[in-house]
């Protein structure tokens, strides 16, 4: 090989016997360890998918505890890996705030799945503080939680829980709930022992105090959701994508028509010196330039939509419409 041929000042020195020996540097091979024995459940491109979907459930985590909190919270994703569930288990505490919530997918074809939310202590201790009126200040405590913490953290994990469904909304749709809050990681039998878990971990800035979220859901369930929406997403397309689209169209029109909007008749306009103004009196006549049978103008939002006739509806006083004078919505 060329990186290994001698110079010519080597080949002299070999001649004349003084060069004993050679040594001949090689680059070793990079080489990465691989566990047969737990092969990995999910592939890069679907990691990052689970990369972007979190990362969106972080930022309405974020919006929801500091709105819930009255306290700037800053929720970030920091890593997702795979982890045998008895691995994730064993480093919990004996008592902590767990909810397991089901994933419920409308289709037969594919299995709901389990997920578990593990608050960290710190963080489930400075909500209830802080829910209770408190400051929201932390001590460390070794202790169960009594019903009323588990009360008040119920109502919370349920918030969390339908977080799911819009960072989710654009692989699959599914309807998350609440199953039930554990508060020992000992006892939970919702998933195996060995199974292989994705775990998702959230880190929450709270009162200058970083706190933990884990969102841990088994493997083997996701990865068959994941194979079966996904290539319906990219079979689908931008076809997926117009009805999306279409349907955002739809949301924010009905949404519009829901707002409440002022509608004024103007009867006519004209123009008064301040003197006119000032010395007006009980039965003056101020001509406003129409005839009694002229159409009257109808305002909506300060601006000219339709003209109609003057007259009474049930007892009242009102606008029947002849014209529409605004074409451009």
């Amino acid at each position: 090989m060329a990186g290994d041929a001698l110079t010519q000042a080597q080949i002299d020195e070999m001649l004349r016997g003084g060069l004993e020996t050679i040594e001949v540097s090689e680059k070793e091979p990079e080489i990465k360890e691989y566990d047969f024995r737990a092969p990995k459940k999910i592939t890069k491109e679907r990691i990052k998918i689970l990369d972007s979907i979190f990362d969106n459930y972080a930022r309405l985590m974020s919006s929801y505890l500091t709105g819930l909190l009255r306290l700037y919270c800053k929720v970030t994703l920091t890593t997702i890996e795979e982890q045998k569930y008895f691995e994730f288990n064993n480093a919990l505490p004996d008592y902590v705030m767990m909810g397991i919530i089901d994933l419920i997918l409308d289709d037969e074809d594919v299995e709901d799945i389990t997920t578990i939310v593990q608050i960290s202590n710190s963080l489930t201790y400075v909500m209830i503080d802080r829910l209770l009126g408190g400051k929201g200040e932390y001590q460390d405590s070794d202790r169960d939680f009594t019903e009323i913490e588990v009360s008040i953290m119920d109502g919370v994990v349920k918030s969390m829980a339908r977080m799911f469904q819009e960072p989710w909304e654009s692989y699959v749709e599914l309807t998350p709930k609440l199953n039930k809050i554990e508060t020992n990681s000992r006892v939970i039998s919702n998933v195996g022992y060995d199974d292989t878990m994705i775990i998702a971990m959230l880190e929450v800035m709270v009162n200058e105090m970083k706190s933990i979220i884990s969102v841990c859901i088994p493997a083997l369930e996701l990865d068959a959701v994941m194979a079966k929406y996904t290539t319906i997403n990219v079979r689908s397309g931008k076809k997926g994508d117009a009805v999306k689209e279409h349907e955002r169209k739809e949301n924010i029109m009905t949404t519009l028509s829901q707002s409440q909007l002022s509608v004024t008749a103007i009867l006519g306009e004209t123009n008064l010196d301040m003197f006119d103004v000032m010395n007006l009196q009980q039965g003056d006549i101020i001509p406003l330039g129409k005839s009694i049978g002229d159409n009257i103008t109808l305002n909506i939002g300060g601006n000219t939509w339709f003209d109609g006739k003057l007259g009474v509806f049930n007892s009242k006083k009102a606008v029947k419409i002849e014209n529409v004078l605004r074409t451009e919505f």
